[in-house]
């Protein structure tokens, strides 16, 4: 196996005898050549004790008290942590292929980063947060146009917001804004709306809009954007929700270059059936006034479509007028190769809203000018973004710019596929269907169970990796990860696969 080291069986075996142990070593799977700069002296996972280890525990049992802990991996010693690598309380050093749900652009403690906290810019911040829609720091103009507005999709404006979550919320009330006054006339409200949207009625507070979403999406947890998630049941029940039209996301067999004609099939089928939902929608009278898409279902397990099927979804709702929002918040900030996924598709025009958060370190929206509000505070909070965030992301995008990062994630994203190709020909008994955007990257498993034992054996071999959807296994590395770093984790996932299927047949 080419991309997999030669001596893989001689550290299945090493590797074999560390998880059967209550003290782990060192992991001796293949090292890293050369050090990468941002990794400081680690070129390696290093693993003392199991996972999570006995600090861990004890700490997350601590935590209990106060807040829910079952979804804890371990408890982090950040001030060690460095590039890719990230360490525990119990000293264990994994390789991070997670970050902290593909929020760091840089990996952990970047230099750049770390000069940036030093400056009176972060240093201002943190002493004097404005409320940015009424006192904004002298520096916030500059600092729009060196962060946000310098990547900013073709022909947009940006709005700040805080998280990924608020950043959906309000795109969806900017999508209903737009298409009520579009119907009214006019952007001012009558005294009817005035008043009877003061007590949740219509007219003022119209019944008949909707937003359009895809089944398996994900778009926060707040009560809007609950209303358009499809991906867990958990998130939902208990929650008053609107029956908002659905249409179905394609289910689509990878990989996508080798089944071009059957996915195609599959892509227009979706594509009439949200044309029938949205038509069927406007005439029973709950009007579509917006459609809200991933570029790819993150937390849904990692679901794909081709550029053809957005260009549709887009015709499509420019044929309802309703708004295209495309959410970003997890494909955005340089992982696909690009600044934002939705680059790749080459559509005629940009969406009208593109939502951010994640890697932007600041969460919010891009919009184009039709949805600017027309009145003052109608999107907003007290923050409305964060100054310290907004000068680390201009340190990011320089970084970026100058070290090649989008250059280096399209290398080491081919690479990580690469290596899950032939992964999942030693094992098609347990992985299947690789699949990947930049270092976007994802492999099914074939069961849920083989999953989660398969995300366990990696966890203790050092790889800080999570699941996504039902079967999915997915990569999540920052803009740093290298091509050797991919093949490092090939090692570990080859090591990780062996031991598991020794495990199954001892159980047959």
């Amino acid at each position: 196996m080419a991309t997999i080291s030669s001596n893989a069986a001689l550290k299945r075996v090493l590797l074999q005898a560390c998880l059967n142990s209550s003290k782990c070593t060192t992991v001796p799977a293949k090292t890293i050549a050369t050090l990468c700069p941002e990794d400081g002296v680690f070129t390696g996972p290093s693993m003392k004790t199991e996972v999570p280890g006995p600090k861990s525990k004890e700490k997350i049992a601590a935590l209990s008290k106060y807040k829910r802990t079952e979804q804890m991996h371990m408890i982090g010693d950040f001030e060690k942590s460095k590039g890719n690598y990230f360490v525990d309380v119990d000293g264990n050093v994994y390789l991070d292929v997670f970050q902290q749900i593909s929020s760091l652009p840089l990996g952990y403690n970047h230099h750049a980063l770390a000069e940036t906290a030093k400056s009176p810019a972060v240093q201002n911040g943190l002493l004097n947060r404005s409320a940015q829609g009424f006192c904004p720091d002298k520096d916030m103009l500059e600092r729009m146009e060196n962060t946000l507005m310098k990547v900013a999709p073709k022909g947009t404006i940006a709005q700040q917001m805080m998280c990924g979550s608020c950043a959906n919320e309000n795109a969806l009330k900017a999508a209903f804004m737009r298409y009520n006054a579009i119907r009214r006339g006019c952007y001012e409200p009558t005294e009817l709306e005035l008043e009877t949207c003061m007590q949740g009625k219509g007219p003022g507070s119209p019944e008949d809009l909707c937003i359009l979403s895809f089944t398996s999406g994900f778009h926060g947890r707040t009560l809007g954007t609950l209303a358009v998630s499809h991906s867990k049941a958990l998130h939902k029940f208990d929650m008053p929700a609107w029956p908002w039209p659905v249409a179905p996301f394609p289910k689509l067999k990878y990989p996508l270059e080798e089944h071009v004609e059957e996915n195609q099939e599959e892509e227009m089928r979706c594509l009439d059936q949200m044309n029938r939902v949205i038509k069927e929608s406007n005439e029973r009278g709950l009007y579509v006034a917006g459609v809200i898409v991933e570029p790819l279902q993150s937390e849904g397990g990692d679901n794909h479509a081709s550029a053809n099927f957005f260009a549709g979804v887009q015709a499509i709702a420019k044929q309802y007028n309703a708004a295209f929002i495309v959410d970003e918040v997890q494909t955005g900030g340089g992982c696909s190769g690009k600044w934002w996924m939705h680059e790749t598709w080459n559509l005629p025009s940009p969406p009208d809203m593109v939502t951010f958060a994640k890697k932007m370190l600041i969460g919010g929206f891009y919009f184009s000018e039709e949805f600017m509000p027309k009145h003052t505070m109608r999107i907003f909070n007290t923050w409305i973004g964060d100054p310290v965030r907004a000068a680390m992301l201009e340190t990011v995008i320089n970084v970026v710019e100058s070290d090649g990062l989008l250059q280096r994630t399209q290398k080491s994203g081919a690479a990580i596929l690469q290596n899950l190709y032939e992964l999942q020909k030693l094992y098609p008994d347990l992985i299947f269907d690789a699949r990947g955007v930049g270092n976007l990257c994802a492999v099914s498993c074939e069961n849920t169970e083989i999953r989660n034992n398969l995300v366990a054996h990696l966890r203790g071999l050092g790889l800080q990796i999570h699941g996504c959807g039902d079967f999915a296994v997915r990569f999540r590395p920052a803009l740093i990860f290298t091509e050797k770093h991919a093949a490092l984790s090939a090692d570990i996932f080859d090591t990780a696969l062996s031991t598991l299927r020794q495990k199954m047949r001892s159980k047959v």
